[in-house]
């Protein structure tokens, strides 16, 4: 398997688990409905796992705008695959998330609440505060990408030496994950990652979802930029510490 191929396939995994799960919490007449937060970040962390454990020893398991160029930033990563990895990662979320709302279309057509049906693709505030909703964003990245950078090495694979989420291991970034949900996430619903967000909105917009309502475009800039930023404070951070 080729890195860009890895890429599309962990990012598929973890958005339609993701996602999946988001759908399984938040529709009516699934079995799953109203069963909570737990759920939905125990969840996202074992889509994380999934992802981690497919592409990591291919390319890293990026999976995540963020986490790529963080690693560019940090001189970890090159700058010249950067682009190939963010388009395979915006791919593998598009592709995730519309099988969600295809396997889901029953119980979507049976939800009437348009802002419920666009929560299960991308993210939204709890309360709109443009200047703590970046922050949250910021501060949930920077943990993951400073895990990434300064607890552990590369990995080696048969072409050359790549870091990514799977450095870390499939199990402990998705307690990271995990973690990161449980005590961060719950004001922005943790994006913290652009592809993760984006790519299933932008499907959101394109599908002929029954009273789907707004698509929260004027939200959609906050989980592209938050990210980006702590993922780079991370990178500046590591190597001054190293």
């Amino acid at each position: 398997m080729t890195p860009f191929i890895a890429e599309i396939v962990g990012t598929f995994l973890l958005i339609l688990l993701g996602c999946g799960v988001n759908a399984n919490v938040s529709l009516k007449n699934t079995y799953g409905n109203n069963s909570g937060w737990i759920v939905i970040t125990t969840g996202w962390a074992f889509a994380v796992y999934t992802g981690v454990v497919v592409a990591g020893p291919y390319s890293g398991a990026h999976m995540n705008p963020a986490v790529t160029i963080g690693l560019a930033v940090a001189g970890e990563f090159s700058l010249f695959d950067v682009p190939s990895y963010i388009l395979a990662q915006f791919i593998g979320a598009m592709l995730g998330a519309f099988c969600v709302w295809l396997m889901n279309k029953p119980q979507f057509d049976s939800t009437e609440d348009g802002a419920t049906k666009r929560g299960v693709f991308c993210t939204a505030p709890s309360i709109s505060n443009t200047f703590a909703n970046i922050l949250t964003e910021v501060l949930g990245t920077f943990v993951l990408v400073f895990a990434v950078l300064y607890f552990t090495d590369a990995v080696s694979t048969k072409d050359n030496t790549i870091i990514g989420l799977g450095s870390l291991g499939a199990l402990p970034v998705a307690i990271i994950v995990w973690s990161i949900g449980l005590s961060l996430g719950g004001t922005t619903g943790y994006a913290i990652n652009p592809a993760r967000d984006l790519g299933p909105r932008i499907v959101h917009a394109l599908l002929p979802i029954k009273n789907k309502g707004s698509n929260g475009w004027g939200y959609s800039w906050i989980p592209i930029v938050g990210p980006i930023l702590g993922a780079s404070l991370a990178a500046v951070i590591a190597m001054a510490l190293n």
